[in-house]
């Protein structure tokens, strides 16, 4: 690294900024891009749902047992996969995140949403998910 690009990587006061790397696993940790990976692979039939078990409450994980044997978000290998594109989320009080997730599928995107809430032993849980219309028919309804 040249000298220019090694203080251009530094703050204000001094301290390195961390590597596009570091960025993207600080990223990752996030419970809503990780609860948006894991709802993708399970959507896709690539993790099964009872990898989720401990992750959902009842009524989210009833959800994913109707919604997994469909595989809604499942591509036409070897011609899309789907990828997660762009995942954001609301705190609309303490202990609640209402996550959205944009997910590449071919041409197009579906939208995935899904309500994360802080159970007392400061580990979060998906308490609702939606699924958004299928690109060729109706939608999959609120669960």
């Amino acid at each position: 690294m040249t000298a220019a690009a090694a203080v251009s990587r530094r703050t204000a006061g001094g301290a390195a900024l961390p590597s596009p790397g570091a960025q993207r696993r600080a990223q990752e940790r996030r419970p809503h891009q990780w609860f948006a990976r894991q709802l993708l692979l399970t959507l896709t039939g690539e993790l099964p749902v009872h990898a989720l078990l401990g992750h959902a409450l009842p009524a989210a994980y009833d959800r994913l047992i109707e919604l997994a044997p469909l595989a809604p978000l499942r591509g036409t290998w070897p011609h899309t996969v789907p990828t997660l594109r762009e995942c954001g989320l609301s705190k609309p009080c303490d202990g609640v995140i209402e996550a959205f997730a944009r997910i590449a599928h071919g041409e197009r995107l579906r939208a995935l949403a899904f309500r994360l809430e802080l159970g007392a032993d400061a580990r979060w849980r998906c308490a609702a998910l939606d699924i958004g219309p299928a690109p060729d028919g109706p939608g999959t309804g609120l669960g």
